[in-house]
């Protein structure tokens, strides 16, 4: 069994409702602008999932797990491990969430007690540009680990041994299917990977963040479940067609009546 020494994430957020566990992934990975409060919706495109993030906003990967396990998530921002800072392996540490936890990461683990916030940057100014690592910025990604079971010892009858021209007739059979099986579709087209990525993810500011360590025996050495988030900022997702061109909010005009006029509190006037 694999062991890994991991964290258990901190606070948590909500339980989910339980549901059919083939109705949804292990883990549901949401974005939340912390500056804002919205969550970010994802926009399908060519097959991945998209959101707009704007530039100086603050915000939080969401992980909700949808199981009745503990469930180890490897946390991955632009190619680097969330935890560990390294160029990001799903064997890498991660963070372990408890059966239907649902947990808000905020930021690049800097210790035990805090993080550095995510926060959306133009590309130079993101972590994995700082650090030579520019290949993968514009990805937030999870790999998702199942717990080990104990295992229990069956006696279970000796095998039947198979005479050889009846392992010739199913063997070839089986090579027969092989060679049928339909080849990989052809590559889709990489013009959105080849698109200029405007924002990153920088290395905010320090808060309070505490975690506790723990172990974890993971179930396989591959993940059972991987999932990405693409995303950069709105204008860059209209070039690219994932997104409308126009904005995502009515352009009211000053003079015209609205039903809410303001949006969130406003911070009180300076001394």
């Amino acid at each position: 069994m694999l062991r890994s020494l991991v964290l258990l994430a901190g606070a948590l957020i909500a339980a989910t409702a339980c549901s059919p566990l083939s109705a949804r992934p292990l883990v549901d990975v949401a974005v939340v602008d912390r500056d804002s409060g919205d969550w970010l919706p994802a926009y399908p495109h060519r097959g991945q999932q998209w959101i707009a993030g704007t530039p100086g906003h603050r915000y939080a990967v969401r992980l909700t797990n949808t199981s009745p396990q503990r469930v180890l998530v490897v946390l991955s921002v632009d190619g680097v491990n969330a935890v560990t800072g390294q160029t990001a392996h799903p064997s890498q540490a991660g963070y372990v969430l408890e059966p239907w936890q649902s947990t808000e990461i905020n930021g690049w683990r800097k210790s035990m007690d805090d993080v550095a916030q995510f926060v959306f940057t133009d590309l130079p100014d993101s972590y994995a540009a700082r650090t030579g690592r520019p290949d993968n910025v514009g990805v937030i990604g999870v790999a998702v680990f199942e717990e080990a079971q104990p295992r229990y010892r069956y006696d279970y009858p000796a095998p039947i041994a198979r005479g050889e021209r009846e392992q010739d007739r199913y063997g070839g059979a089986r090579d027969a299917a092989k060679s049928s099986a339909p080849a990989p579709a052809a590559a889709e087209s990489r013009a959105d990977s080849m698109a200029a990525q405007s924002i990153g993810t920088g290395h905010g500011q320090r808060e309070w963040s505490p975690v506790s360590r723990t172990g974890f025996d993971r179930a396989s050495r591959s993940p059972a479940q991987v999932t990405q988030l693409r995303y950069d900022d709105y204008a860059s997702l209209a070039a690219r067609g994932v997104v409308p061109r126009y904005p995502r909010y009515p352009d009211y005009r000053r003079d015209e009546p609205r039903a809410f006029p303001n949006g969130f509190v406003a911070d009180p006037p300076r001394w």
